[in-house]
């Protein structure tokens, strides 16, 4: 069986893909590909292994010998499934494999906000303690989290890891209503809870009822004081109006690590407001929060799983 590795750049060069090559006869690896360069490169192959390349409808129709496509993450909407179908080509995916490395990146955002880390590492940065009449700064109020409201949305295996780890600090958690599906979830809808949360992390999928959740109506249900976190994706909230909200001081806080359009190579307003004086209580990290080597491997230990069971 001959696959092709299409982006293997983005694993990053400390994987081993030994779990991958013990599935297979031949395993030509390449570390970036278009979509043109994905149909001369996958030829003859019998398995596509990708990440983000995408493969659509001409591609997909120009390779009669392509049998199976194993993702290297969790969407598939890279692939056009519906030509999948009808070409008997088995899709599969890869899931829960960055849970960890994902739940620890949203709770270092939130204590990062919660400390007021970027304002106060400026402050040292630019040598305002060593100005400071005593031993200590106290110019921005941080923010202890026992004993706060933890509003999750989304409880999957993420959202429910985030949860306990929340409930490690003393937090109290609530989940909020799958959006979209509010009239038929015995949880609370999330405008209910707003007014109450202290901190609001999303873990949910992109549909056309998440797309900007977060949205101006929605911020201003919110308490002043609260923190936003989103290591969903981009899109989930109105960046803009979540940004106003921060300026204004309506919010006390917001953590990005995901953006609309990613890379974002024509820049974006978060990104900008980062170099704002005085500074923001703002952090935007980029997509990193499940790049730890052990999230990594996974992808590859169950794409090896999924070749197997083909």
């Amino acid at each position: 069986m001959k696959a092709v590795l299409l982006d293997a750049d983005s694993l990053g060069d400390d994987i081993d893909l030994t779990p991958l090559r013990e599935q297979l006869d031949s395993l030509d690896v390449h570390p970036t590909s278009t979509t043109a360069e994905a149909r001369a490169r996958l030829d003859g192959a019998d398995v596509a292994i990708v990440n983000k390349v995408v493969l659509d409808a001409d591609t997909l129709n120009a390779l009669p010998s392509l049998k199976h496509i194993c993702v290297l993450a969790t969407g598939t909407n890279n692939i056009d499934m519906e030509v999948a179908r009808q070409r008997g080509i088995r899709v599969d995916n890869v899931s829960a494999y960055g849970t960890a490395s994902v739940a620890q990146h949203t709770l270092m955002l939130i204590l990062a906000l919660a400390t007021r880390l970027p304002q106060y590492t400026s402050d040292v940065a630019e040598g305002r303690w060593g100005e400071s009449p005593f031993f200590c700064m106290m110019g921005h109020p941080t923010v202890q989290l026992e004993g706060k409201h933890l509003v999750l949305v989304g409880q999957g295996e993420l959202g429910s890891r985030v949860a306990s780890l929340a409930e490690a600090f003393g937090m109290r958690v609530t989940f909020s209503a799958r959006p979209g599906n509010e009239a038929n979830d015995h949880r609370p809808a999330l405008a209910e809870l707003l007014p109450e949360a202290d901190v609001v992390s999303l873990h949910c999928p992109l549909t056309e009822h998440s797309r900007h959740l977060i949205n101006a109506d929605n911020l201003a249900r919110m308490k002043a004081g609260a923190l936003l976190v989103n290591c969903a994706r981009g899109g989930v909230i109105d960046e803009e109006a979540a940004l106003a909200a921060l300026r204004d001081g309506r919010l006390a806080g917001l953590a990005v690590d995901v953006l609309p359009v990613e890379p974002p190579r024509d820049g974006h307003a978060l990104i900008d407001a980062l170099n704002e004086t005085p500074r923001l209580n703002l952090l935007v990290t980029p997509h990193s929060a499940w790049i730890t080597p052990e999230a990594r491997q996974n992808i590859v230990r169950l794409t090896a799983e999924n070749l197997q069971n083909a």
